[in-house]
């Protein structure tokens, strides 16, 4: 960036440097770990905070009513994260903190516990090296809504005692089974009265966290609850960067790239990138590049890979596509040239694969016709023409020959599995079907959030 020109323009490698190292993320926690504590040393709060680098770690909240199973699945997640397992009896069995003691009076007088008096307890353990450095997951913490916003307002922003049950869970070793003892407060009054307190405070918990809230529905095998909960919690946090798609749509020809590209950039105002329209275009306007391409065209060989990496390069580098975004296709067409691509950092953060059947392939392209007179594209099966005069004079184009068409599908179909593994979270989507329906299924996926996990609690339903 150059700051002695007005105006000052920051070049879109710098977002993407941003995006790739996260620093709209680590902006943001820095920011609120500042608004929340208000230290007198800024800086030197700022620099702790960077030294501990722990904005990845799990922090997890796991919620729900007596009996739904979240001290079992803590202590699963506990054991495959590696993390801290805080639960209201843990807190209370620790002697770390003076804190402690003071609850202890509370409950030895049959008295509430305050909530700032538990917010308290839980900011002191969260404190200790252990979560800060390997994360933490809080069982059947907060209770009420209350302690959340206590939580909150300190900048808590929401993972083993073996339990047995006589129906699921029964142990196998008799010396088990012979020291077994009910544990207190699970009577039918007692869990009645837990279970009727979690749904007058849950509520107040749910507003307090809003739309971050997982529900999982726990009335079902443990296993089961578990591996959903896994799976929630292991899929790759949202980034926190403005979000500028850059779309990359894959697929043999006929497969529907270029409508697809253009009905998401009428829609969407993303740049439409098509790689061969720019080889086009460069050569019609003799900029040096299209000096290097007119040699290809007038020959008939492809463009060199590094000449067309160039070029896109540039157009994708452009302001226009670093805040719209863009949706590239035509390009790459093997796995040689996608590793190029990436050389020359050109990172897609959506890639689409559209598969269609070879004899849908042959449908589409060998009915295709042009009227030399008005220059409309027809279909003979989809959209003839409307007059006999017009269908009468319309021609094929060479390319959409049958045997040309089925030259170019094999020659795909000999590729695709390897471009395929260059893309390794590339989604995949049958194009043989109604366009607009392919483009509802790409259009979720860039419009909704990605799964998120850290710092958000989970609900046991």
């Amino acid at each position: 960036m150059d700051a002695t020109k007005r105006p000052i323009h920051i070049p879109p490698q710098m977002g993407l440097y941003a995006e790739k190292h996260r620093l709209h993320q680590i902006m943001q926690e820095m920011l609120q770990g500042l608004l929340i504590h208000k230290p007198e040393e800024p800086l030197d709060f700022l620099i702790k905070q960077l030294k501990q680098d722990n904005y990845d770690v799990p922090k997890i909240c796991i919620l729900g009513p007596p009996a739904s199973g979240k001290t079992t699945i803590a202590m699963w997640l506990c054991k495959q994260l590696g993390t801290a397992r805080i639960s209201p009896e843990t807190l209370l069995t620790s002697a770390w903190s003076n804190l402690t003691y003071k609850v202890q009076e509370y409950q030895d007088t049959e008295q509430k516990i305050p909530d700032a008096l538990w917010a308290e307890l839980i900011v002191e353990r969260l404190q200790i090296e252990d979560c800060i450095h390997s994360g933490w997951i809080m069982e059947a913490i907060p209770q009420s809504r209350e302690l959340a916003r206590e939580l909150l307002a300190m900048g808590i922003i929401p993972k083993h005692v073996e339990v047995y049950h006589t129906t699921f869970d029964w142990p196998t070793e008799d010396y088990i089974r012979q020291r077994l003892k009910v544990p207190h407060g699970i009577s039918e009054v007692e869990t009645a009265r837990r279970i009727l307190k979690y749904h007058q405070d849950y509520p107040g918990i749910l507003q307090s966290f809003g739309s971050c809230m997982k529900l999982i529905n726990a009335d079902q095998p443990c296993a089961d609850v578990f591996a959903q909960v896994f799976t929630h919690v292991q899929a790759p946090p949202r980034t926190l960067a403005p979000f500028s798609p850059r779309i990359l749509l894959c697929g043999p020809p006929g497969s529907g790239k270029s409508m697809q590209a253009s009905l998401l950039s009428r829609k969407y105002g993303i740049i439409n990138v098509c790689c061969g329209q720019l080889l086009k275009e460069a050569v019609a306007d003799e900029t040096k590049l299209g000096e290097l391409i007119k040699p290809y065209f007038d020959s008939g060989w492809p463009v060199a890979d590094n000449i067309v990496v160039k070029m896109l390069s540039e157009r994708l580098n452009r302001l226009d596509c670093h805040i719209r975004g863009w949706v590239l296709h035509g390009f790459p067409r093997d796995e040689d040239q996608a590793k190029l691509m990436q050389r020359a950092n050109i990172n897609p953060n959506r890639v689409f694969f559209l598969h269609i059947t070879p004899e849908s392939i042959l449908e589409r392209l060998c009915y295709r016709m042009l009227d030399p007179v008005t220059g409309e594209r027809y279909h003979t099966l989809y959209q003839p023409a409307a007059s006999k005069e017009a269908s009468e004079r319309l021609l094929i184009h060479p390319r959409d020959l049958e045997e040309a068409v089925k030259l170019k599908v094999d020659a795909y179909l000999r590729i695709a599995e390897g471009l395929e593994t260059v893309f390794e979270d590339a989604i995949f989507i049958n194009g043989d079907q109604d366009p607009q329906t392919v483009f509802e299924y790409i259009e979720s996926y860039i419009v909704n959030p990605r799964p998120t996990t850290l710092g958000f609690p989970l609900q046991m339903a």
